[in-house]
């Protein structure tokens, strides 16, 4: 019973993420589930504190067997702040997943979160 709480305490607060971003953290990656049942959905949220120099934004999802990217354009200050990339269907495996923010002289921020992702039961892996 405390493992269940612990883990429903974990999940509200990992859910419910940080608060709005303070100055100085121009990147902040959140990625949901942190551990899934293959074939997985991911879901990455990245949060972008506005600035004029901003130009885009890259999410790499990459295993030791798979790579995904996505990358989107950002119109500086007027950007919205939240981007939302989902990844469905990854395999099982150990994920990196890295968000770049690319400014006008080039890599402005970044941030890694791990994902693992198992095999299904009798998927025989």
């Amino acid at each position: 019973m405390k493992k269940l709480i612990l883990f429903a305490a974990a999940g509200v607060c990992f859910l419910t993420g940080p608060g709005p971003l303070a100055g100085g953290q121009p990147l902040t990656l959140q990625v949901s589930p942190p551990m899934s049942v293959a074939p997985a959905f991911v879901s990455v949220r990245a949060l972008v504190e506005a600035s004029d120099d901003n130009r885009a934004l890259e999410i790499i999802a990459q295993s030791a067997d798979f790579f995904r990217s996505s990358h989107i354009d950002l119109n500086g200050r007027n950007a919205p702040p939240l981007s939302v990339f989902n990844y469905p269907n990854l395999p099982p495996g150990l994920y990196d997943v890295t968000a770049i923010l690319v400014g006008t002289g080039g890599k402005r921020a970044t941030a890694t979160r791990l994902v693992r992702v198992i095999p299904s039961a009798g998927s025989g892996q």
